[in-house]
This record gives structure tokens, C-alpha cells and sequence, in this order.
């Protein structure tokens, strides 16, 4: 497909063009310089990257090998703008290390509150903190829940074929999705339908604020709250 006709390449945008307006509706840009518009157009030439680069002999579909295309090429934007800073980061980071220090501490799960003690902080900076967690999720949930570290760094970032995994590679994918299935059903009901929503029935932050009757922001604070609660759970077994 790398050397379309120009007809067939602009019926492939049109077709597609859903497609672009739903990636771009699920990415946070709550105080980023872009707005929904931006994004889509953003994700359209991702689109139109895709369908010149698109290599048939790979046995990748188009759709999902565009959904990469566009999903990276509006990421790559919005980080460029600074989407996520160094400090968002580096508070995350904080984060982490006083809550493991308390653990150590007190040989529990430390509480939220016990938590913005130890960092200095209120509620509100610490479900600022929560909403990192969820746009840095807007890639990948295994690249949050799975990371060894916590940098911008990301799963879908590394993908060299679409297609293939090595057998080692495919042993850790089932492991892993057995083991996030597990703690997921340890959460709450509540949690459970964000999850859902979110991740299959792929509904943005505005459409699950309007089910669960909360703001947008709530649902950004719960989520990224839900993927930290995950990832601590998921902690032990990991270390084994």
C-alpha cells in the first residue's frame, strides 16, 4: 500500500477518519496546549503516515498497524509540548519512594493520607499525581502496570514487529495478562466498570463521567488511582 492512487488513498482517510477521532477523544489533554481539534488533525496525518507506509507483506492488519501509527504520531506531539514534564515525573518517582519507605516502616500499605504527610503534600497535589499515571497509561496499560522503573518510557515505544513474539516474549505476555486478570478482581465493583469501560468498550473520560455521574477529572484522578493500586498489588508477584 506504500504506492496508493491518490483516490484510493483518500477513501482509506475517510474510512479511517472514526478511527482518528476515537484515539484522539482518549487522550487526557487537561492543561495541554492542545485541544480535540488539534489532536485530530494530528492523528489524520499519523492516518495518512500509515497508508504510505503500510507494507502488506508484513500480515499486520491496516487497522491495527494504523492504530499505532496515529496513536504514536499524536503522543510524540503532545509530549513534545510537554504534556508530561520532567517534574510530573519526578513527583511520581516521590511518590513511589515514600510510599515504599513507609511500608518498610510501618510493615503495611501505608494510607493516602499517611502518604501526603510524608511527601508534604494535600490531596489535591496528590490526585495530580493520579492523573500523570493516567495519561502516561494512554499507551499502553502493561507499560504502567509492568515498568521497572517509572521515565518515560514505554512498551509501544520498543515494538519492533507487529505481528510476532518470540517464544520468551510470549511466555511473559500470558503470564503477565494472567497475573493483571488476578488483581484486577480484587478491585471494587466501581473500579472494575472504569477498567471496562476504559480498556474494552474503549468509552473516553467524558462518556464514563457521564455514566458514573462524576467530572472528567474524577474519572482521570480514580483511574490513574486504580493502575497505582494494580501495580502495587501485582508488586509481590513480580518479585518472586
Amino acid at each position: 500500500m506504500s504506492y496508493v492512487l491518490n483516490e484510493e488513498r483518500d477513501n482509506l482517510i475517510i474510512k479511517y477518519l472514526p478511527l482518528v477521532k476515537k484515539i484522539a477523544g482518549r487522550i487526557d489533554v487537561k492543561g495541554s496546549e492542545y485541544d480535540q481539534d488539534d489532536l485530530f488533525s494530528i492523528g489524520v496525518i499519523g492516518l495518512m503516515d500509515a497508508i504510505e507506509k503500510f507494507d502488506q507483506s508484513k500480515n499486520v492488519p491496516f487497522e491495527a498497524y494504523a492504530n499505532l501509527r496515529i496513536r504514536g504520531s499524536i503522543i510524540d506531539e503532545v509530549r513534545r509540548g510537554g504534556r508530561v514534564s520532567r517534574d510530573k515525573i519526578d513527583k511520581l518517582n516521590q511518590y513511589y519512594n515514600a510510599k515504599e519507605s513507609l511500608e518498610n516502616k510501618l510493615l503495611r500499605t501505608p494510607e493516602e493520607w499517611e502518604i501526603c504527610k510524608e511527601l508534604g503534600i494535600d490531596q489535591k497535589q496528590l490526585s495530580k499525581i493520579h492523573e500523570t499515571v493516567h495519561f502516561l497509561s494512554t499507551i499502553s496499560l502493561e507499560s504502567i502496570i509492568f515498568s521497572s522503573d517509572d521515565k518515560d518510557i514505554h512498551l509501544m515505544d520498543t515494538v519492533k514487529d507487529l505481528n510476532t513474539k518470540t517464544p520468551e516474549e510470549e511466555i511473559i505476555y500470558i503470564e503477565q495478562r494472567k497475573l493483571l486478570s488476578e488483581a484486577i478482581s480484587k478491585l471494587d465493583k466501581r473500579e472494575r466498570i472504569i477498567l471496562n469501560l476504559y480498556y474494552n468498550e474503549e468509552l473516553s473520560l467524558k462518556e464514563i463521567a457521564y455514566i458514573l455521574g462524576i467530572s472528567i477529572p474524577r474519572v482521570s484522578q480514580i483511574h490513574g488511582k486504580i493502575l497505582l493500586k494494580l501495580k502495587e498489588n501485582l508488586k509481590p508477584k513480580l518479585e518472586e
